[in-house]
């Protein structure tokens, strides 16, 4: 159920059934089975619009908009809120429809089971900031529809060519493409300057505690680490942010 322009009708209920169905869409197995996901807040709203991904516009505002429209009240909008303190709108979304493998681009970021929602958000955010073509997810990492990945990515989610697949046969795909796929590791590396950035190259960053997987590092081209000191290792969405800046396209 929407509301059209002008209709002055206020969802007061939390147990209204479209505020049910709405909630619902917390859920990964009903964002997956609907293809809908939730934002909230004046900015992700707008990014979203110019994305043209806005199917529901949810408010306790008095104002009309161009979208269809949920009046609802503050006890419902709390209610429907991922934040404590929510601002007075949120809209339902359909996922882009940017999502598919391309292998005519010159920089890609593969993720092979990235689990924090602030760490993949800030991953996307960094990529699309330093120019990068595409984001290729594991299957087994967190949804990229997650709440906290959405709000970490400051709305970059809407311009970013994200897509989800096994990734050794995104790499077998890349090489086939004449991409060079280089593999973060910590052990059988090289320094990242030992390598001098070319024209496609693709860069795997791996799961938070172990690091990308034998098997997807075996099916690259090449490894590399960040030579640090004093400490073991760096939050992947900083070593990510490292790479993608020291190899930028040419």
């Amino acid at each position: 159920v929407t509301y059209q322009k002008g209709e002055a009708y206020m969802i007061t209920s939390i147990q209204n059934e479209t505020i049910k169905k709405i909630m619902k869409l917390k859920q990964k197995k009903y964002r997956d089975l609907e293809d809908q996901f939730l934002i909230e807040g004046y900015h992700l709203v707008e990014e979203a619009k110019k994305a043209n991904c806005i199917e529901t516009i949810i408010t306790t505002l008095h104002e009309i908009f161009e979208e269809p429209t949920i009046y609802v009240s503050s006890n419902v909008m709390e209610k429907l809120a991922f934040t404590k303190t929510p601002q007075p709108i949120m809209a339902i979304c359909h996922k882009p429809h940017h999502r598919l493998f391309n292998t005519n681009h010159q920089r890609y970021l593969l993720l092979d089971n990235i689990q924090d929602p602030g760490n993949l958000g800030t991953i996307i955010r960094t990529a699309l900031a330093l120019g990068y073509d595409q984001i290729i997810m594991s299957y087994n990492s967190v949804d990229l529809y997650n709440d906290k990945v959405i709000r970490a990515t400051q709305g970059a989610l809407f311009q970013m060519s994200i897509c989800q697949m096994d990734l050794i046969e995104a790499i077998t795909s890349l090489q086939q493409n004449d991409v060079r796929v280089y593999g973060t590791s910590l052990h059988q590396a090289q320094p990242i300057h030992h390598y001098q950035p070319q024209d496609k190259m693709a860069f795997v960053l791996g799961n938070e505690g172990q690091g990308v997987s034998q098997a997807v590092l075996d099916a690259c081209d090449a490894h590399l680490y960040i030579p640090i000191q004093v400490i073991e290792s760096l939050n992947v969405a900083i070593a990510g942010a490292i790479v993608m800046y020291h190899f930028p396209k040419i």
